[in-house]
């Protein structure tokens, strides 16, 4: 019987890159929490299963749970080989479970026995999130794209990234676009864990020496949160403030609300009425009750644009460009923006 060799978080994330499936052997919900971004799930025990063993680990103790344990995964053996055999891989499976013990132990020795080449992981997935963790603690050198409501901050960053910049996409990670409106056509968030797993492994391929552009964001997009040390460092990075006519930002948001059910956005509203004020919020659900979508941008984007100022006001010193349009090009503008911001930097 051949046993698996152990690798550590570093070799296995470079294995992964090089196009070797990553095989998560915990169970759904265990996966569904969080997971390495493309793992494919191969539970050694479903929901229940797991919950059985580990009461009876706690009454029993450790002998009866791993006799159960072997009672509930020998008839599914032959299966998880056929599963694991149908992956595509060049030179090995990587298997991981929770802390790289019993249960990706005994899952590697099954595809070595059954002549599939496997490694498992050391520390299994939580030595992937202290990895990512220490990760986020990397000085990094930032670029933040900020601006108010409505100035399509994240067409800015698409164009920027077509030019060769590097970009990362918090609200498409988080399918959502951080206020209250945000989660309007959006797929389901991700947990936060899982939003952090995918930020992680796109910033990890990219030239850290090199500018990251991001948006300018709250710690939270809707339910999911930046991890706090890149938080902070997005806090402290240089800023290129862009900011759209009025009427441009307000056709941009009725463009991009508009066709959104008027009970959905009177919900949304009256979710700010506190922080609009009453007199503003009744305005507000008047003006949409009379479809006067282009009043209801009007009338949010006071609010919004005192909160955002609030913010930028306290990151004075951090402004490194700042350009006012009356047109909406974002290839236009993302040329002035990257030769002035260059300029200054040089």
């Amino acid at each position: 019987m051949k046993k698996s060799p152990a690798i550590d978080i570093t070799d296995f994330l470079e294995l992964r890159k090089a196009g070797n499936p990553v095989i998560d052997v915990r169970s759904p919900a265990e996966f569904e929490a969080g997971h390495i971004p493309g793992a494919c799930n191969i539970p050694l025990f479903s929901n229940k299963e797991r919950a059985e063993i580990g009461t009876l680990y706690k009454q029993q103790g450790q002998e009866a749970a791993i006799l159960r344990g072997l009672e509930i995964v020998g008839p599914k053996m032959a299966d998880f080989v056929r599963q694991a055999k149908a992956l595509p891989f060049k030179n090995q499976l990587l298997v991981h479970c929770w802390r790289g013990g019993m249960r990706s132990g005994s899952f590697g020795w099954l595809l070595n026995t059954a002549g599939l080449p496997a490694a498992t992981l050391t520390g299994g997935y939580k030595s992937y999130r202290n990895h990512l963790l220490d990760f986020f603690g990397t000085a990094f050198s930032l670029l933040i794209l900020t601006g108010g409501t409505g100035n399509g901050k994240t067409e800015l960053l698409h164009h920027l990234q077509q030019k060769g910049e590097q970009v990362i996409d918090l609200e498409g990670l988080a399918h959502h676009k951080g206020s209250v409106f945000g989660g309007m056509g959006q797929q389901e968030q991700p947990s936060s864990e899982q939003f952090q797993n995918e930020l992680f492994l796109q910033m990890k391929e990219m030239d850290i020496s090199r500018p990251i552009w991001l948006e300018d964001e709250s710690i939270s997009l809707g339910n999911v949160f930046i991890p706090h040390p890149l938080w902070n460092q997005l806090r402290r990075a240089p800023l290129v403030r862009v900011e759209l006519a009025l009427p441009l930002r307000i056709e941009r948001l009725v463009r991009e609300y508009g066709n959104f059910p008027p009970q959905m956005l009177a919900e949304a509203i009256e979710k700010l009425g506190k922080r609009l004020g009453g007199q503003h919020a009744k305005a507000a659900l008047e003006a949409l009750q009379q479809n006067n979508l282009t009043e209801v941008a009007a009338i949010l984007l006071v609010y919004y644009d005192k909160a955002y100022q609030q913010g930028i006001d306290k990151r004075k010193e951090l402004l490194c460009y700042e350009a006012a349009y009356d047109f909406f090009d974002p290839e236009a503008i993302s040329e002035d923006i990257l030769k002035h911001v260059w300029k200054t930097s040089n």
